[in-house]
């Protein structure tokens, strides 16, 4: 069984025994929430965009100077341009960081996973939580893009989440027979971003599952390169990331703490998954060096 699979199932199980504890425990704090997502989504989020610069050398040859100075304009500029986005067209900003969050999860699944169960199983942790928490998600959006804009959207967001739920049923019933780690996968995403505070759960599965397997895949798809050279790739973009991190923190100083550190949080995100997409969706496609995850 290979490492994603393995990675994939001890994910699940404690996404479920996550989902079954909060049904009994009572609801974490909005601060601690905000606490355990910064913490994690810096240590175990952000580092697996880091490793782009590996793709940029494999993809386009990046070696020299010149070439580095290249690959990081292209990679800032539509970065920028996300931001301004988010100033200019807050529900456009909106809208299109759900959509390509959407399409960058679908490649979690395993390779052969239908199309169809690839966009459920990528929009369970956006469309799912408002389900049972439009109005802690309605909270969410308003800090992020301003109350207007989360009004409109977060109630076609539930309405949508009866309809996503019942296809992520029958999804995971398709691969039941077929890929029963991937139906694993589907229901234990759906019951966490279901039942978890949706702060928690986005947090629990950008890190536990979509870094962790991004970065699986990563060092598969370069078996060839010495561990020394993944982490010192690394090195430079995650100190960028941290120093820019810093710096927005400092220009939004007069914005208050919780809504600040959203915006830091899902702008910053949104904004490095357009270069990094345009990057890691060209290797996903090609088959993560035709990578066999079926045991």
């Amino acid at each position: 069984m290979s490492a994603t699979r393995i990675q994939g199932i001890a994910f699940s199980v404690v996404a479920l025994l996550l989902s079954a504890a909060s049904v009994a425990i009572r609801p974490v704090n909005a601060k601690t929430e905000l606490i355990i997502l910064v913490v994690l989504i810096a240590v175990l989020g952000v580092p697996h965009g880091a490793l782009d610069t590996i793709f940029a050398q494999k993809l386009y040859k990046v070696r020299t100077v010149e070439g580095w100075i290249g690959f990081t304009l292209a990679y800032l500029i539509p970065a920028a341009l996300v931001v301004v986005l988010w100033q200019l067209a807050p529900i456009l900003f909106l809208l299109g960081f759900l959509a390509i969050s959407l399409v960058h999860f679908s490649g979690d699944p395993s390779s052969g996973t239908p199309v169809l169960t690839r966009i459920l199983y990528g929009g369970a942790i956006i469309v799912l939580p408002s389900l049972l928490h439009a109005a802690e998600i309605t909270r969410l959006f308003s800090f992020l893009v301003g109350g207007d804009a989360a009004a409109n959207v977060v109630p076609w967001l539930h309405l949508l989440s009866w309809i996503w739920l019942a296809g992520i049923v029958v999804a995971a019933a398709c691969c039941l027979r077929s890929d029963w780690p991937t139906a694993l996968e589907i229901v234990s995403v759906g019951l966490l971003s279901i039942f978890l505070m949706p702060l928690l759960a986005f947090t629990i599965f950008f890190c536990g599952m979509h870094s962790f397997r991004h970065v699986l895949r990563t060092v598969d798809s370069s078996a060839n390169s010495p561990l020394h050279f993944l982490i010192s790739a690394s090195i430079v973009p995650l100190l960028a990331c941290f120093l820019v991190f810093g710096a927005g923190f400092f220009k939004l100083r007069q914005v208050p703490l919780e809504a600040r550190m959203i915006q830091l949080i899902f702008v910053g995100l949104a904004a490095l998954t357009v270069p990094h997409m345009a990057l890691v969706e060209q290797v996903r496609f090609s088959g993560w060096g035709k990578e066999v995850e079926h045991s």
